[in-house]
């Protein structure tokens, strides 16, 4: 197979495909419209003068020569996302862009006030967050730094623990807790932690009402559809709910911020890390008390 005069970019756009298995799939990592796809793929194999994909009905399915190019286009990702990373490690100014991934729960019950602290302190410094309940991948350049309630950080990954997360339950102002039901995670949300939690404490059967976020959770309990396990940190600050008792020592996950360890030494990401793991810090102290009233 003749690769001559393959660019980065028709690289990009056989793995995508190959990985995807369709063109809708790979136009959504690339940002691409189909018909775009379609017509570069087309012009690509018309330049190689070989078929890359069957067009099944099922989706592309890369034919020899495509499984070959798409090898070839994952170890050059690799080089260029490596080279990347390394040349952005010696940026020693803080300015830029700072792509930072979390939760929608952390950004609006802990973060956003931090964040907007930030960018006063360093105008200079462009941020743009990720909302998303996965974990972006740090080594490819989706996300610059995130910042996740995890057990056990992914070993790639560097940076440090901020803090821990304390949850417990939660009801209505002036609710009576004997009489109300509970409100549960969807499966969807994936908190298997907590779902044990109410199994192992008998309150799956007065769960009538479940949501795949825990902002949809905080609402529910605003709105009086019961009782609920929430972050302190979300819902202490919450008027139209009181904690009842403790927070539950069994639920409380670690809060990390973590970056790729080739860009551990921007100026810009140092800045940032330094400035928000002293602000969260700072925040989640006063959501951790032992007790509440209720």
């Amino acid at each position: 197979m003749n690769e001559q005069g393959l660019h980065w970019d028709d690289l990009k756009v056989v793995l995508a495909i190959a990985e995807a298995g369709s063109l809708s799939g790979a136009g959504r990592r690339l940002r691409a419209s189909h018909a775009t796809l379609f017509r570069r793929l087309n012009a690509i194999e018309e330049r190689l003068g070989v078929r890359l994909f069957e067009r099944l009905r099922s989706g592309y399915v890369p034919t020899a020569a495509g499984e070959e190019l798409a090898g070839t286009a994952r170890r050059v990702e690799i080089d260029v996302l490596d080279v990347e990373r390394r040349i952005v490690g010696r940026d020693s100014r803080l300015y830029g862009t700072l792509r930072v991934t979390t939760t929608d729960t952390l950004l609006m019950g802990l973060l956003s006030p931090v964040l907007a602290a930030f960018r006063q302190s360093h105008p200079d410094i462009v941020l743009e967050v990720a909302v998303s309940n996965q974990l972006y991948n740090l080594s490819q350049r989706d996300a610059d730094i995130a910042i996740r309630p995890s057990p056990a950080p992914p070993d790639h990954l560097v940076g440090r623990r901020i803090g821990a997360i304390a949850q417990a339950i939660y009801a209505p102002v002036d609710s009576d807790t004997d009489d109300i039901g509970w409100i549960g995670p969807d499966r969807h949300l994936g908190y298997a932690a907590l779902e044990a939690w109410m199994k192992g404490s008998g309150v799956n059967d007065r769960c009538h009402y479940r949501v795949d976020t825990m902002l949809g959770m905080q609402a529910a309990v605003r709105d009086g559809l019961g009782q609920a396990i929430l972050p302190c940190y979300l819902a202490d600050e919450d008027s139209s709910m009181v904690r009842i008792g403790a927070p539950i020592p069994e639920l409380t996950t670690d809060l990390w911020l973590l970056t790729h360890p080739d860009l551990r030494r921007v100026a810009r990401i140092q800045a940032f890390m330094t400035f928000v793991a002293e602000a969260v810090m700072e925040r989640m102290m006063l959501s951790t008390s032992p007790s509440a009233p209720g």
